[in-house]
C-alpha cells in the first residue's frame, strides 16, 4: 500500500530546475525541495538568492544541507518504481499539450480534440466510451490550419468549384451549389495528376543531364581542336622562327583569348544545365514526399504549389568549328618568305565582313518561325492568388481567371492589387526563352508581363499593365488590338482572335504577341532589354475572362 503512495507522488519529488527526479535534495527556507547541485549553481548564476520555483528573496545565502528523510523517501521510490519509459520532446518533435512540466514527445495528434498526446495522456482516449469516436493521426504540429479559420470546424470536404477545402458549415452556405467531395476523393483525382507531373518532371530531368553530357564531349573537342591548331601552326613556323616571331607571338596571343572566351561560354552553358538539373531533382524530391503523406489535407494544401513546372530552359546549341587559321596564310608562308612583314601586319584569324571577329559557336538557338517551333519553349503558368483582386475569381486549378460583380473572400495579402483588376502569375521568367496561349472571353481584357515592383496598391499609372516603364501589355477591346508600354500606345491592325500567343526572348530583350488561328499572325513586338525577371499578368473588365491554355510540344 505504502509502495503504491510512493507511485503516486512520483511527479512531486522532481526538481523544477532540471525536471528530473531529486538528486541529493536539499531544502531551502521558503520549503521548496531541489538537487543540491541545480540550486548551487543557479545561485552562482544570479547575482540576489531566490526560489527558483516561487521566486522569494533572501537576504543572505542560505546554507544547503542535505534533506535526509526526504533523500532516503526518494532512494525507496526508485527501488520500487520502475524507471519511466518517456521520451521528452527535443527541437523539431510535436509536444505532448497534456504534459504539464517537462513535455513528452508526441505519438497522435487527435483532430477532434486538435490536441497532441504522449502515450501516457492518450490512453483515456482508448478507454473512456466518449472518447473512442475521435479520429487519431500521426503526430502533427500544425493542427490549427486545419480548423476552417471562419467556422473552427474541421476541414472535412473539397470545393472543386473553388478549388480549397472547406468544413461542412461551409459546404451549406458560402459554397451551397459548388461540385463539393471528400477530402479522400479528390486526393486519389490529384494524385494521378502528380504522377503525371513525376513523369515529365524526370523525362526533363533525362534531357538535362542529356544535354550537360553532350556540352561536356563538344567542350572536350573544342579543346583537341585548339591543341591540333596549334601544332599546326607551330610546325609551319619552326623553320621560319627568327623571321616570324611577333607574328608568332600576335596568333598564339589570339587564339588563346578565343579560347578563353568560348571557354567561358561553355562553362556558362553548363552551369545552368547543372542548376536545371538540381532543381528538377529537387522539385523530384520534393513530389515523391508529397505522393507518400498520409495526410489528405496536407497534401491538397500543397498540391498546387508542388506540381507546377519549373520554367523550361532553352534548348542551347553547341557548335564547334576546327579551323582557328586561315589558309590563306598557311601558302603564304609555305611559299613566300620574303613577303612574312606583309603577312605580319595581317589579320590573322577570320573575321565577319562587318569587322568583327566570327564566333566559334553559338549558344542562342535561332528564331522560331512556326508554332511547333514555338511549343518548344511552351512554359506552364499558374495565377498566383495572391495577387488577385478581390473582384476577380480563379478556377480550373488557378488556370483561369474572370472578373465578376461581387468580392471575393481573399485574405489580405502585401501583393494584392486593390483597386485595379490585375492578377499576376507565380512564375518569375528570366535569363532564357518562353511561349505560352491565353483563350480571350468578353469585352476588354489584357495581357501583359510586368517587372515584381509593380506597385499594387490604387489605381494609377503606376498599377496598370502597360501603363508604366515596369510593364508590357497587349490590349483587346471590342475585337480589335492596341499594344501598350509606359502609357504609350500603338494601334495595331489585325484579324481578331480570342487566342493570344506571347513569346518572351529575356536574353534579347525580345516581347512578342501573336494572334493564333489557323496560322500564327504577328501583332507586336517589342524590342527592349530586360533588367529583371517578369511575371505574365492579365487585367479584365467586369464578365471578361482569360484562360491559359495546356500546351505540350506536341499540341500542332
Amino acid at each position: 500500500m505504502a509502495e503504491a503512495q510512493l507511485c503516486g507522488l512520483q511527479d512531486e519529488f522532481t526538481c523544477s530546475v532540471c525536471q528530473d527526479t531529486l538528486t541529493d535534495p536539499v531544502t531551502i527556507p521558503c520549503g521548496h525541495n531541489f538537487c543540491l547541485k541545480c540550486i548551487t549553481d543557479y545561485w552562482d548564476q544570479s547575482h540576489v538568492c531566490s526560489c527558483p520555483q516561487c521566486r522569494e528573496n533572501f537576504s543572505t545565502r542560505p546554507a544547503l544541507r542535505r534533506n535526509t528523510l526526504l533523500n532516503e523517501v526518494i532512494k525507496k521510490l526508485k527501488k520500487t518504481v520502475s524507471p519511466p519509459s518517456k521520451i521528452y520532446a527535443s527541437p523539431g518533435d510535436v509536444e505532448c499539450d497534456a504534459c504539464t512540466r517537462k513535455r513528452v514527445r508526441a505519438v497522435k495528434s487527435c483532430l477532434t480534440c486538435l490536441a497532441s498526446f504522449c502515450q501516457t495522456h492518450l490512453q483515456p482516449l482508448y478507454e473512456i466510451a466518449a472518447w473512442k469516436g475521435h479520429k487519431l493521426v500521426d503526430p502533427d504540429r500544425n493542427l490549427k490550419e486545419k480548423l476552417c479559420v471562419k467556422h473552427q470546424k474541421n476541414l472535412e470536404m473539397f470545393c472543386r468549384t473553388d478549388e480549397t477545402c472547406i468544413c461542412l458549415m461551409c459546404a451549406v452556405t458560402e459554397h451551397d451549389g459548388h461540385e463539393k467531395v471528400e477530402l479522400e476523393t479528390e486526393r486519389e483525382g490529384k494524385q494521378k495528376q502528380l504522377v503525371m507531373t513525376q513523369s515529365e518532371i524526370r523525362r526533363r530531368l533525362e534531357e538535362k543531364e542529356k544535354k550537360l553530357k553532350e556540352t561536356r564531349r563538344t567542350t572536350e573537342e573544342m579543346k583537341l581542336s585548339v591543341q591540333r591548331v596549334m601544332r599546326e601552326h607551330e610546325k609551319s613556323f619552326t623553320d621560319l622562327i627568327h623571321c616570324i616571331e611577333e607574328t608568332h607571338k600576335k596568333l598564339t596571343e589570339r587564339i588563346t583569348e578565343k579560347e578563353k572566351r568560348e571557354m567561358e561560354k561553355a562553362e556558362g552553358v553548363m552551369k545552368q544545365l547543372e542548376k536545371e538539373i538540381e532543381e528538377l531533382k529537387r522539385r523530384e524530391a520534393e513530389l515523391k514526399e508529397l505522393s507518400k503523406t498520409k495526410d489528405h489535407l496536407h497534401f491538397l494544401q500543397t498540391f498546387s504549389s508542388c506540381c507546377v513546372f519549373p520554367a523550361n530552359g532553352d534548348s542551347l546549341t553547341f557548335t564547334v568549328t576546327a579551323d582557328f587559321s586561315s589558309e590563306d596564310l598557311l601558302k603564304e608562308l609555305s611559299c613566300l618568305k620574303k613577303s612574312l612583314e606583309k603577312i605580319s601586319q595581317q589579320d590573322i584569324l577570320t573575321r565577319t565582313p562587318s569587322g568583327h571577329e566570327a564566333p566559334i559557336f553559338t549558344l542562342q538557338p535561332p528564331e522560331p518561325q512556326s508554332r511547333e517551333e514555338f511549343l518548344q519553349y511552351f512554359c506552364p503558368l499558374t495565377l498566383d492568388i495572391n495577387t488577385a483582386n478581390k473582384l476577380l475569381r480563379l478556377f480550373e486549378g488557378n488556370k483561369k481567371v474572370r472578373c465578376k460583380e461581387t468580392k471575393a473572400k481573399y485574405p489580405d495579402h502585401p501583393d494584392r492589387f486593390d483597386l485595379c483588376y490585375q492578377v499576376l502569375c507565380r512564375e518569375a521568367l528570366t535569363g532564357t526563352r518562353y511561349y505560352w496561349e491565353v483563350e480571350c472571353s468578353g469585352r476588354l481584357m489584357r495581357i501583359g508581363v510586368a517587372y515584381k515592383g509593380l506597385r499594387r496598391k490604387g489605381d494609377g499609372k503606376e498599377c496598370g499593365l502597360g501603363k508604366n516603364d515596369k510593364s508590357w501589355c497587349l490590349r483587346c477591346f471590342d475585337s480589335e488590338y492596341s499594344v501598350w508600354h509606359n502609357n504609350k500606345r500603338t494601334l495595331i491592325k489585325a484579324p481578331y482572335s480570342p487566342r493570344i500567343g506571347v513569346y518572351l526572348d529575356w536574353p534579347a530583350g525580345c516581347l512578342s504577341f501573336y494572334s493564333i488561328s489557323n496560322t500564327m499572325t504577328l501583332l507586336h513586338r517589342f524590342n527592349t532589354s530586360f533588367t529583371e525577371p517578369l511575371y505574365p499578368g492579365f487585367r479584365l473588365l467586369f464578365n471578361s475572362s482569360v484562360t491559359i491554355s495546356q500546351l505540350t510540344p506536341c499540341d500542332h
